[in-house]
């Protein structure tokens, strides 16, 4: 959440910024100026009020004990009119937070002067590709063939004990699945992010804390009878951690990873880019969160971006880096760096990892800062990354290292999985 400090001071820029975004905020920005500016006047008022009542109160007393019955019984009806008006105060007060936290909530995060124009993907902007692409075999299928053809994942299982977008892993593809997830985490541990292993449902201080809420409601999976909502991303758990902390800057930065099963909507999609394991209600990911003090964190987000470049590279993947344009950017992100490994046998580049600072946006919904030298609290900046998203990773990594009668694993797995190759 962008704060009042900032709105307030530049309005015009905040405004400027957003439209990078494709966001129209003019109108929003100038009501929140106007509902601060009648929050601040109803405070004045009411303070003044109350410090009348309190004076008026104490006066009752002296007027009692002067004998002077018939100006205390007035200083009491005063009193009261007072009380009576402080109540319609505080009452008004009320409503204007109300409307002015609904107004500030629509309101996206500044993207960072880093931030490419335009208005679609198309728009990105590529930093930087590596990794070859493979040679296939005439007979190269897609990875939902692939799975069929060896028994390793069950698209028609997942359908009949849930729905689609719920796959079954069989065999050596449960046991990749578990082997990636083993992989990802001990590279990050080894980077220096301490492993935590989070709860899958959140309350919605949390899916606020993080900006889900009030804005991909509609995209979460929710248990009424809990007021709980199943995590789209280890993200919500892992950074509602710090909700309401408040660090000493030698504490920072904070360097958090962890795996969990993520449960998305995925409302409206359907169609050949949704096939197998392109996108799914329910998947596997490993996650890297950070803390860090505001000067540190862009310096924080080049290195998010190496170590998962390193990752990607020792699977042995195709991959590009792109830097988002302002308007394929998310609801909280201030800069984002999109994965993409190819898909030899889909010839489509498929999302991986999305790595983003988002400043100061989401502590300021978390109230989570740092005491600086005299003794002020400032916002920390919070990051993370997918490191990685398991599906995309597995697609590509079936397609890309199939032979004509087996699938190649990575050197880099074969620890891990204890099998070289997976074959009838």
């Amino acid at each position: 959440m962008l704060t009042l400090k900032t709105i307030r001071e530049q309005p015009s820029a905040v405004a400027a910024r957003l439209a990078v975004k494709g966001f129209d905020a003019e109108a929003i920005v100038a009501e929140i100026v106007a509902l601060d500016n009648e929050r601040k006047a109803t405070q004045t008022a009411l303070d003044a009020n109350l410090a009348q009542q309190n004076v008026t109160a104490k006066e009752i007393g002296a007027l009692m004990k002067q004998g002077n019955r018939e100006a205390a019984e007035a200083a009491k009806l005063s009193v009261a009119q007072l009380k009576a008006l402080s109540a319609e105060l505080e009452q008004k007060l009320g409503e204007a937070e109300r409307q002015l936290s609904d107004k500030l909530v629509l309101l996206p995060n500044l993207p960072s002067e880093q931030v490419p124009a335009g208005k679609t993907a198309e728009d990105n902007v590529t930093v930087r590709q590596g990794g070859a692409t493979p040679a296939l075999p005439s007979s190269a299928a897609p990875h939902w063939e692939l799975a069929k053809k060896y028994d390793i994942i069950d698209f028609e299982l997942g359908n009949k004990l849930t729905g689609a977008g719920f796959p079954v892993y069989k065999g050596k593809g449960a046991k990749l699945q578990r082997a990636l997830i083993s992989f990802f985490l001990d590279e990050n541990t080894r980077a220096g992010y301490r492993e935590v292993l989070p709860p899958h449902l959140v309350n919605a201080e949390s899916g606020f804390g993080t900006g889900q809420l009030p804005d991909k409601e509609g995209q979460m999976y929710y248990a009424p009878a809990d007021d709980f909502y199943l995590i789209p991303t280890a993200e919500v758990p892992v950074t509602n951690i710090y909700r309401d902390v408040i660090f000493s800057p030698s504490e920072l930065p904070v360097m958090l990873t962890a795996y969990t099963p993520c449960f998305r909507r995925e409302a409206g999609s359907y169609g050949k880019d949704v096939r197998g394991l392109n996108r799914l209600h329910q998947f596997d990911k490993v996650e890297i969160v950070r803390f860090e003090l505001p000067e540190n964190s862009y310096a924080a987000l080049e290195r998010m971006v190496e170590h998962v470049e390193s990752i990607v590279k020792k699977l042995e993947l195709p991959y590009r880096i792109l830097k988002l344009c302002g308007g394929d950017m998310s609801f909280a992100s201030a800069l984002t760096f999109d994965f993409e490994v190819y898909s030899a046998a889909q010839q489509k580049w498929l999302e991986v990892s999305s790595v983003s600072n988002f400043e100061s946006f989401q502590a300021n919904r978390l109230k989570c800062r740092y005491r600086t030298e005299d003794k002020k609290t400032q916002l920390v900046h919070t990051l993370n990354g997918s490191s990685l998203a398991l599906p995309r990773i597995v697609a590509a990594l079936l397609e890309n290292n199939q032979t004509e009668d087996a699938i190649r694993i990575p050197t880099a797995l074969q620890s891990y999985t204890e099998f070289e190759e997976i074959r009838n």
